[in-house]
């Protein structure tokens, strides 16, 4: 089954009537996903290639059950659509737009959060954010809440998939389903320096999920999440866990691609990933294709 999404998940879209929405809807829709209605403000009541509209989230939860949310909103309102989203009680909000504001992004993150744990301690199922710019997830033949290749997903896996990059995701997924593997749900949570979910959230989920034998990790140079990653992994983990670093020739105070690929001082740097995970007994591969032999490697041990 994986983790996070399935075939029972209802999917409301946020700018579902904008370009980017309604391609991703109608792909997410051939993909199997059970994408009930949009949101899109001032359109409520319209009709939108056979999906219902509405204004607001609430309005759109309460006519159709939803329990997923993706965001295709312009960078100045993404995060002002996350939060309507977390406070009309939608457990899990993926937001793929790229360039939102750090400081909106930072507010949003630490509201979300602070509503994730208040529903949690009144009984909820809490709320979890994924991204921002992040190319959402897929549980393989289920369910997919994103932007990834359909057809990449189609079989199910058993290995889970978790990175910072979207291109790398792709790529990582594909060489997995070539091998044989395929996946069992990739989840994608963005290269931007604050995002809702990292590493070290999704790697608990992946430990817990019987239909998952083994965890890769596609991580980047700059921040500190794929050492906290690290540190879960020495500590909590028991599935086999494979790592790839990108940008490992990137030169220090360099900004490469992801908003957050960059390194200061000695936070961040290459060095610094290699050796948590190597502490953690985490092998990690040079090149993308040895992922595979690696995994092999972790599986048959």
């Amino acid at each position: 089954m994986g983790i996070l999404v399935d075939k029972n998940s209802k999917v409301i879209v946020q700018g579902m009537t904008g370009r980017e929405g309604a391609s991703h809807s109608r792909a997410m829709k051939e993909f199997g996903t059970q994408v009930v209605a949009g949101v899109t403000p001032g359109k409520g009541g319209q009709d939108f290639e056979g999906w219902p509209v509405f204004n607001s989230v609430a309005e759109a939860k309460s006519a159709t059950g939803a329990n997923v949310s993706i965001i295709f909103v312009p960078p100045a309102g993404a995060a002002d659509a996350v939060l309507e989203a977390a406070h009309a009680g939608i457990p899990l909000i993926i937001l793929i737009t790229e360039g939102v504001p750090t400081v909106d992004m930072m507010r949003a993150v630490q509201e979300v959060k602070a509503l994730d744990e208040h529903s949690r301690a009144h009984g909820g199922e809490g709320v979890r954010l994924i991204g921002g710019n992040c190319p959402g997830l897929v549980t393989n033949a289920e369910a997919k809440v994103g932007i990834m290749p359909n057809k990449i997903y189609a079989t199910p896996g058993r290995i889970g998939l978790i990175s910072r990059s979207g291109t790398l995701t792709y790529e990582a997924a594909k060489l997995l389903n070539d091998a044989g593997m395929g996946t069992s749900t990739t989840v994608g949570i963005g290269g931007d320096p604050v995002i809702g979910t990292t590493f070290a959230d999704v790697l608990p989920l992946f430990e817990a999920d019987p239909d998952t034998d083994a965890v890769v990790v596609i991580g980047e140079i700059g921040g500190a999440d794929e050492e906290a990653a690290a540190e879960y992994i020495k500590t909590s983990m028991k599935k086999p866990v494979v790592a790839f670093i990108s940008g490992r020739s990137a030169p220090k105070g360099k900004r490469m691609g992801h908003a957050g690929a960059i390194i200061m001082g000695d936070v961040g740097t290459p060095e610094s990933k290699l050796a948590a995970f190597q502490a953690a007994n985490v092998p990690v591969a040079d090149t993308m294709p040895e992922i595979i032999d690696l995994v092999k490697q972790a599986l048959n041990k």
